[in-house]
């Protein structure tokens, strides 16, 4: 007799470089019918496939893979984890665990999502799941996990009486050293497990890895781990910083990595922070409540937004009526005094308002409170098209008031407290830390941060960013205030997030172990890439800025000095140069020959990228002059720049040291004496140089170590070519580079 309710398996294609095909089963496929967008289930399905392929198969009897799912801020990250989750269900995985936040808000925030979007509590469906949230290893849930295990052992089991267990767990000590036990008496040999560690660049890291220690969560963690023989640990974050640069040796370093693309709904730090854009409002310096600057009135910026956003919400409520969320997140400091400070004064604000609105027609208090929101209206007219005009608004505006409520979110009461996103149409929430990470506001329009960046750590900077999400239809209501430096990080830090982005989807695609990715990326020198404790090996940071970069390690081995003798061959062959222009009475060593305006790519790619670099120090620098000249060329792709060849006609000496490293490449200035006449023949080889465009010289070397004293100079090697660039401020970008013991150079 034919099953009534067949099994469907949907085939997934064949994943580039993946360790296995999973299947896209009836779980899979009724969470994407059910939850996600129709326009993004394509897009999500093959991610969640590629994602699952890269981790050990669920045959195996052991294997360990850990992977790296890099999104966006408020991008869609629980959603990829969540499809994940169904696809690991659909090919026999009978364990699940996610790792879920720091607090308890979150873990029941991320809790209720799943139970919710995997349809657990669905009246009628048959059981797929068994959750649980923070277990312990009591006999009553030892001997559930161990009946769900042996129904997958079993043959003879039904499909529909197949389970997977779906443990939420908090990231803290006691609770994973709990989930470590119930694990141990469990025994999972045999079964297949998937770890999902949410906003994993979190708590998880080994924090004392610099003393040769283990943290206390990171050790838990590695004992989690130790009980399952084949699982596949997922980091999932927004910010890569810390799992990127760690120790590649490390349990939690990624040997792969996925870049999830958000959908054509979701707005981010590239609309937000466009240059002149009309989102974006500074709070001036002396509305930034400082130690030095202590505020004892509200500040006018936070009055404006105020009412930019309650014209916001009377709008919203006009056209969605009584269904949905408007927010506005006011994030004032990390000190709770702060909040309650704020708090007050929206609140006081807000009673008073009311109070204005309900006075007669033509009061002259009622009038300029109007006339101050109708200038908030013409301000939110720049970017909505279709918002009513305010007079149709103003029958509203006391209703709108009524339906919106304020909160103050932060610990001090020993728990961050919930908002019941159903009780009220528009919100106020006041905080500081407990709306950093991994807490989603609801229809959040305006921000008001007149907090600074602290430290700077630019992943801490970023998860602040919770104004970014699924917002297009929505987006012109938007305003985000912060004072100059925060702006000027978040400016910053998108250039950053893209330029990381860019290069591991790169890499992912080319199928080799992550611990390959050179660990090199443009990042502001005021910011540093996240907390220094989970780092062990340190990196070289800086940025070039009307400055010359060349190599100090000139003496290398002769197939490398050939190698660099041919790609400068090569690359001058197909220029025109002619003589540059200085005063006559220069020497032949002091005359060269130019070759103007020649495209920066070409430089680039058929010279910069082909030279060999040998010292670590060297090629660590090279490094940053590409990442600078790369960012110069998505700029303007047209960029060009001056090449000179030096000396070309007579070849220079150089001496080098025992290290190979040159005493000193430029030629100096002719005459030397008297000083009023310093330079007038011969500038200097370092004023040869295009002010403001990259300057290429190309210096052709005789190198030769011993005591010049002594008059046993010698030749060690001729005809050795060394390449010196000229970056001008314009193009001044801050980047990072790591080497690690194990990765090339």
């Amino acid at each position: 007799m034919a099953d009534p309710n067949p099994i469907i398996v949907e085939p997934a294609a064949q994943p580039p470089d993946g360790n296995w095909i999973p299947v896209v089963g009836p779980e899979g496929t009724e969470f994407l019918q059910t939850v996600a967008p129709a326009e993004s289930r394509d897009g999500i399905r093959e991610s969640a496939v590629a994602i699952l392929s890269k981790g050990t198969p669920p045959g195996n009897a052991a294997g360990q893979e850990t992977g790296l799912v890099v999104g966006y801020v408020q991008s869609g990250k629980t959603m990829s984890f969540e499809t994940v989750a169904a696809l690991a269900r659909d090919n026999a995985f009978p364990m699940v665990v996610v790792v879920a936040g720091t607090s308890t808000n979150l873990l029941e925030q991320s809790t209720g999502r799943l139970r919710r979007d995997l349809r657990l509590d669905l009246p009628g469906r048959e059981r797929r799941w068994v959750q649980l949230q923070n277990p312990g290893d009591d006999d009553a849930t030892v001997q559930a996990i161990r009946d769900v295990l042996d129904d997958w052992r079993d043959p003879g089991t039904p499909e529909e009486f197949k389970k997977t267990v779906l443990i939420t767990v908090l990231k803290n000590h006691r609770r994973l050293e709990n989930l470590r036990d119930l694990l141990g008496a469990v025994n999972m040999q045999g079964s297949p497990a998937l770890i999902i560690d949410d906003e994993a660049d979190q708590a998880s890291l080994n924090t004392e890895v610099a003393q040769g220690q283990e943290s206390t969560t990171y050790r838990c963690l590695m004992e989690v781990r130790q009980q399952l023989p084949n699982h596949t640990y997922l980091q999932y974050t927004a910010t890569p910083q810390a799992p990127l640069l760690i120790s590649i040796i490390d349990s939690l370093s990624p040997n792969f990595v996925r870049v999830l693309e958000p959908g054509e709904q979701y707005v981010g730090g590239r609309e937000f922070f466009a240059e002149n854009s009309p989102y974006v409002e500074v709070i001036p310096a002396q509305e930034v409540p400082t130690n030095t600057n202590p505020l004892v009135e509200p500040p006018d910026t936070l009055l404006e937004a105020l009412r930019v956003f309650m014209v916001g919400v009377t709008a919203g409520i006009r056209e969605n009526g009584n269904i949905g969320n408007r927010s506005m997140l006011v994030h004032p400091s990390h000190r709770t005094a702060q909040h309650r400070e704020f708090y007050n004064w929206v609140r006081d604000i807000f009673e008073e308002w009311k109070r204005v609105l309900n006075l007669a027609d033509g009061d002259p208090d009622r009038e300029d409170l109007l006339e101050d929101l109708r200038e908030a209206h013409r301000e939110l007219a720049t970017t909505v098209a279709n918002l009513p005009p305010f007079e149709d608004l103003v029958p509203s505006l006391r209703f709108a008031f009524r339906n919106t409520r304020i909160l103050e979110v932060n610990a001090v009461g020993g728990r961050t407290p919930e908002v019941d996103w159903r009780s009220a149409y528009g919100w106020i929430l006041v905080g500081g830390q407990a709306m950093d990470r991994g807490f989603t506001v609801e229809g959040l329009t305006v921000t008001y941060m007149p907090r600074g960046i602290g430290v700077g750590n630019a992943d801490t900077v970023q998860q602040r960013a919770r104004f970014f999400g699924y917002k297009r239809r929505y987006f012109g209501y938007c305003r985000v205030y912060l004072e100059q430096g925060t702006l000027t990080a978040f400016q910053s830090y998108v250039e950053h997030e893209e330029d990381i982005r860019e290069q591991l989807s790169e890499f992912q695609d080319t199928g080799r172990p992550l611990n390959d990715w050179k660990r090199a990326f443009i990042l502001d020198t005021a910011m540093r890439p996240c907390r220094q404790e989970v780092i062990e090996f340190d990196f070289m940071r800086d940025q070039y800025s009307d400055e010359w970069v060349a190599p100090r390690v000139v003496l290398s081995a002769p197939t490398v000095v050939q190698a660099n003798r041919n790609a400068v061959t090569s690359f001058v062959q197909g220029l025109a140069f002619v003589d540059n222009e200085g005063h006559p009475n220069r020497t032949d060593i002091q005359r060269h020959q130019v070759c103007e305006d020649v495209p920066l790519r070409a430089v680039v790619e058929q010279l910069l990228v082909q030279m060999r670099i040998t010292g670590i120090t060297d090629s660590q620098r090279n490094t940053g002059l590409l990442l600078q000249l790369s960012k110069a060329l998505d700029d303007d792709p047209e960029e060009t720049c001056a090449v000179y060849r030096m000396s070309p006609t007579q070849r220079r000496q150089r001496g080098v040291d025992d290290n190979g490293e040159v005493t000193n490449l430029f030629q100096g200035e002719a005459p030397v004496s008297p000083r009023e006449r310093r330079g007038e023949i011969y500038p200097g080889d370092r004023a040869v140089r295009d002010n403001d465009r990259v300057t290429i010289q190309i210096h052709t070397l005789d190198l030769t170590q011993g005591d010049e004293g002594r008059g046993n100079r010698r030749v060690v090697m001729e005809n050795v070519p060394i390449i010196a660039v000229w970056v001008p401020a314009r193009l001044a970008r801050g980047w990072l580079d790591q080497r690690q013991p194990g990765q090339g150079q």
